[in-house]
């Protein structure tokens, strides 16, 4: 358990849906997912990197299924993975009930651009009869004609009218298995329509700040603006998404998850940005520890401080800590108190083993 106190947020209780055997809303943990960039026709790769992206630690994942070739795909591939395969489906509904068939967990679809009703009734047959649930995608990029007339340009209220315009497809069908995202690559506009729409109805949402860029800029506005829905209370599951490998979106949407209290998983390490006053190279150190203790999945607190300035403090509320000293001579914390004094180059080994020692330490206590 951490020795830092997390700040109480008061989630808005949403009703809770399935996807697969993970479940959205209500009290429950907000869940972290990602989507392949792989051919999902190409087999053994979507298959690789969807078990990349879950030994990463996501709880969802999507694949694109464009044409019959992928949701035919889609039965080898959910078959041979651990995580509950959500199905990306535009425009054509015959691909979305072949992906209910074939496996998929969950159907990303606008109900507005299937098709006539007729069409959307055969894709929510589908997904009853295969126990798969559905999310409302709307998008600032494709909204419905007529709705873009009325509002002349993309904003939260053209949003937020189309997400309730789709619910109300579902709902009329005695559908209610879904979740809804009202996503922009706009943060203020993403962050004005969410909070709009939370408002106004209680199924989860899922958060995301659409073609958001690369790992940085991407990385940045999606901290921007799933930080402060998230600080609000609003949110069940998230995306980050990224012009990088999917596997960096779950590592940012976990540290986000973990900043903010609302997820404890892995090693948690605070550290200093390092200055002149450094007792050894604090940068290298902590880049090394992350690699060296990524395949940790108990929560465990971690500080890196490279002087006595702010090292004691941090290490007295971290389960371990490493505060540099003089002469190569570094202080080792263990649950908050002074252990014992560890070489410069002994400080790697040193930590890894103990962090080692305390996530075995919790996980037997669990």
């Amino acid at each position: 358990m951490s020795l830092r106190p997390f700040r109480n947020i008061n989630r808005k209780k949403t009703k809770v849906i399935n996807v697969g055997d993970v479940k959205i809303g209500g009290d429950n943990p907000i869940s972290v997912q990602s989507m392949t960039n792989t051919l999902t026709t190409d087999v053994k790769a979507t298959i690789s990197q969807i078990n990349a992206i879950h030994e990463e630690g996501a709880d969802i994942v999507r694949v694109s299924c464009p044409d019959e070739d992928s949701t035919t795909a889609l039965k080898d591939i959910t078959q041979n993975v651990k995580l509950p395969v959500i199905a990306d489906i535009h425009f054509h509904h015959k691909r979305a009930i072949e992906a209910a068939e074939n496996g998929a967990k969950c159907l990303r679809i606008n109900p507005g651009n299937i098709g006539d009703k007729q069409k959307i009734y055969d894709v929510l047959s589908a997904a009853k009869n295969n126990d798969c649930s559905i999310r409302i995608g709307v998008n600032a990029g494709s909204l419905e004609k007529d709705i873009l007339e009325k509002y002349k340009e993309p904003c939260p209220e053209a949003l937020v009218e189309s997400a309730l315009r789709n619910i109300k497809i579902l709902e009329d069908q005695n559908f209610f298995n879904f979740k809804v995202s009202v996503k922009s690559s706009d943060v203020f506009l993403s962050i004005a329509a969410y909070r709009q729409l939370s408002k106004v109805m209680d199924y989860p949402l899922h958060l995301g700040i659409t073609e958001a860029g690369s790992f940085v800029s991407g990385s940045v506005k999606s901290s921007i603006g799933l930080g402060a829905l998230l600080l609000d209370g609003i949110g069940d599951t998230i995306r980050i998404s990224l012009s990088d490998d999917p596997v960096k979106e779950i590592k940012i949407g976990n540290e986000i998850l973990k900043s903010l209290g609302l997820r404890n998983r892995g090693v948690k390490i605070i550290s200093c940005p390092s200055c002149a006053r450094q007792a050894f190279q604090v940068i290298d150190t902590v880049k090394i520890l992350e690699e060296k203790l990524s395949h940790i999945k108990t929560p465990v607190t971690l500080s890196i401080i490279g002087c006595v300035v702010n090292g004691p403090g941090e290490a007295a509320m971290t389960d371990v800590g490493i505060t540099g000293g003089g002469k190569g001579n570094n202080m080792l914390y263990l649950s908050g108190v002074q252990s014992k004094k560890v070489l410069t180059s002994e400080i790697i080994d040193k930590v890894v083993t103990e962090v080692e020692k305390k996530a075995s330490e919790l996980e037997k206590k669990q």
